[in-house]
């Protein structure tokens, strides 16, 4: 099948030929029964005009997905795409992708016309002795098969014909599947946009990750928190239970809000480079769902920080306190936030549990998050134990335009 489609994309390259190739010759015969010259006249002008047409941009696409639809060629594993996708770039590219497309509908014209032709002749061979019509034809005298041994013999070279035939196609098949990667094949240059596009979607998968990590584990641990502690005082202190299961409501309102909007970029499959996540003004409502262990400091004008840096620090006080309810759950927890001229400082500290926290499968991802936001933006996070508390530091700078005065 892909022979036969090299085939019928040569016919247009053909019949020019065969115009140009009329004109040169003088010979006016139909474009089927002209002279041999003029079949492989047409056919030798045909080919350079294919490898033209091939610079055009939407050649290499084409055959790449004529190629993996009909010829089987897999990607390696290991190695990675053996054929490259989109438009040919660079001269190299171009080059061996006229190549490709000449060869393809070279070897395909001179199969598809053998087939067109070779199969007839050899079934007419092989009916010959068993014909009157065909032993008293003008082509049985003209080629001497008028001789009874001669129609005799027919039917083994009519056999041997259809074999040659279906060997050279097997072969000419197999030489257009093995020259596809070497033609067709990434350059360097598709195999680094290629690289680029891989590096670029996880970055975007990690950061959707990093923010359903923080925004749901927090969550959880918010109201695992708040629901144990009102669980204790159920009996005895009803307008803590009131404010916990307030808390609680508001806690699964706001993740279930995030949640959807960062599902809905992982179903879009598309990054707009701002994700949904809340600002440092939301604070509040993060300390209140929190409960009453934790107090908040914030020293100077939230409204100063850049988007960015007010996003990812945001995420970084929910990790804390996160940290917080999980290692020293019930714990006072105390959050400092800090702005000057250069940069934002969040200090967050908790008493160190009395033993050590029980490790959970797949756990510490935290504070590594924490350091990927912190470095993202050029700052700095240090997390430790430090005189019997657990001390969370976190540097990030305002950028030149706010560390410049608004300049």
């Amino acid at each position: 099948m892909h022979l036969i489609l090299g085939g019928a994309l040569f016919m247009p390259y053909w019949l020019v030929g065969t115009v140009v190739m009329g004109m040169v010759l003088e010979d006016g015969g139909s474009l089927f029964g002209g002279s041999l010259s003029l079949q492989f006249g047409a056919y030798a002008v045909g080919l350079p005009l294919a490898a033209i047409t091939a610079l055009f941009p939407l050649t290499r696409p084409m055959s790449v997905a004529a190629v993996r639809a009909l010829c089987g060629i897999a990607d390696d594993p290991l190695a990675g795409d053996r054929l490259a996708d989109g438009p040919a770039r660079g001269r190299s590219a171009k080059a061996r992708t006229a190549g490709w497309f000449t060869l393809h509908l070279g070897v395909g014209a001179l199969i598809s016309g053998a087939t067109l032709a070779l199969p007839p002749f050899a079934v007419a061979v092989m009916a010959l002795p068993f014909s009157p019509s065909l032993q008293k034809s003008a082509a049985a005298a003209h080629w001497g098969l008028h001789r009874p041994w001669v129609q005799w013999a027919g039917l083994p070279a009519g056999l041997l014909m259809l074999l040659a035939l279906a060997a050279t196609a097997a072969g000419a098949g197999a030489l257009l599947a093995r020259q596809a990667p070497r033609l067709l094949g990434p350059s360097p240059a598709d195999r680094l946009a290629a690289a680029e596009r891989r590096a670029a979607e996880l970055a975007v998968r990690n950061r959707l990750a990093r923010e359903l990590h923080d925004s749901v584990g927090h969550a959880l641990s918010a109201v695992t928190l708040q629901a144990s502690a009102a669980r204790r005082v159920l009996d005895s202190d009803v307008e803590f239970v009131r404010e916990a299961l307030a808390a609680i409501e508001e806690t699964t309102r706001r993740t279930v809000g995030e949640l959807d909007s960062v599902l809905g970029l992982l179903r879009d499959g598309e990054d707009d480079g701002e994700l949904p996540a809340p600002r440092l003004d939301a604070l509040d409502a993060l300390v209140r769902g929190a409960g009453r262990h934790v107090a908040l400091t914030v020293t100077g004008p939230l409204d100063r920080v850049p988007d960015a840096v007010s996003r990812e620090a945001y995420r970084i006080v929910q990790e804390g306190l996160t940290n917080a309810a999980r290692h020293a759950g019930g714990a006072r927890v105390t959050a400092r936030i800090a702005l000057d001229d250069d940069e934002l400082e969040i200090t967050m500290e908790n008493p160190l549990p009395d033993r050590a926290p029980v490790t959970r499968p797949g756990g510490g991802r935290g504070l590594r998050g924490v350091g990927e936001r912190a470095r993202l933006l050029g700052g700095t996070s240090e997390a430790g134990p430090l005189d019997a508390v657990w001390r969370l530091t976190v540097r990030l700078p305002l950028g030149p335009a706010r560390a410049g005065g608004g300049r």
